[in-house]
């Protein structure tokens, strides 16, 4: 099952790209990450409330406790850097840097989680690295003629590295805690981190200035990420990180296909072929 499930986060979180990216074209993307993740909280709570979890908090152990909120902690990094580098630059551009974690995470299972890695396992990461160095050039769309700049791939970096940590933390921090209840946990603590960001920054303002056209699209886009989260967590509860990461990663495949309808962002030759090597290496990943 943690393989539907992993699917399922794939495709929700392949849809909150292209939303986020409608939601933030005037909006400050810190501003949207703390908007939204107000529906992320609410969705969450509510499942939780549905499946009758809510209960099970007094029997959470104190260190559970601990990576609960590291990994919510690195979640808030990783969201913030992550639409900030889609304000920035195109989604075809950011996606595949941010998809980068899955390397990551297959290294940081095979140190913290012992999660073996064979031979095949290697060329199918190997081949996931290429497949994105090759998605990574310059593109040029209808809807944004050029990316503002290069800070957007700094930001995507941040975003991967803060993601690995994310799914080694959330995988150790879910021992013996139902999967919606410690996703619904995670997500007040990214909720602090995001409004502490928006008053550090003095972004408060901004609220009120926020397109009510775009509002909806962050909002809707809080509700693809509570979907994918609950996917997501539920699949790293039953299966082996350095397997569920890649599945979830396959989410760019969503982004390109939604990108080229919604923004006319399309790909060519080497950037196709990077496409290929990278969903490749994925499903190698997901049943070796």
């Amino acid at each position: 099952m943690w393989l539907l499930y992993a699917a399922g986060s794939a495709f929700f979180a392949g849809v909150t790209s292209i939303l986020a990216k409608c939601g933030i074209r005037k909006t400050d993307s810190t501003v949207a990450t703390a908007v939204r993740t107000m529906v992320v909280l609410i969705f969450s709570w509510v499942i939780v409330w549905i499946v009758g979890s809510a209960g099970q908090i007094s029997l959470i152990s104190g260190e559970t406790f601990l990576f609960l909120i590291l990994s919510g902690a690195a979640t808030g990094a990783s969201w913030l850097c992550y639409f900030r580098a889609l304000q920035l630059g195109n989604v075809n551009q950011v996606v595949p840097v941010d998809k980068s974690s899955t390397v990551l995470t297959i290294l940081l299972a095979l140190i913290f989680l012992g999660e073996g890695i064979s031979l095949p396992k290697a060329l199918a990461v190997a081949a996931i690295a290429v497949g994105i160095f090759l998605m990574l050039e310059k593109k040029h769309t209808p809807v944004q003629k050029e990316a503002k700049g290069k800070g957007w791939f700094f930001f995507a970096i941040g975003s991967a590295f803060f993601a690995s940590l994310t799914a080694i933390l959330g995988k150790i921090g879910i021992s013996g805690v139902e999967s919606n209840l410690g996703t619904a946990i995670r997500t007040v603590v990214v909720l602090v981190m995001a409004w502490g960001m928006v008053f550090v920054t003095g972004k408060q303002r901004e609220i009120r200035k926020i397109d009510k056209k775009e509002l909806i699209f962050i909002c809707l886009s809080g509700i693809a990420t509570g979907a994918s989260w609950l996917c997501y967590y539920r699949a790293l509860q039953e299966g082996p990180a350095s397997a569920v990461a890649p599945v979830d990663k396959l989410s760019v495949l969503v982004t390109v296909a939604f990108s080229y309808l919604v923004f006319g962002e399309k790909l060519k030759g080497r950037a196709l072929a990077g496409l290929a090597l990278l969903t490749a290496g994925t499903v190698a990943m997901a049943v070796l």
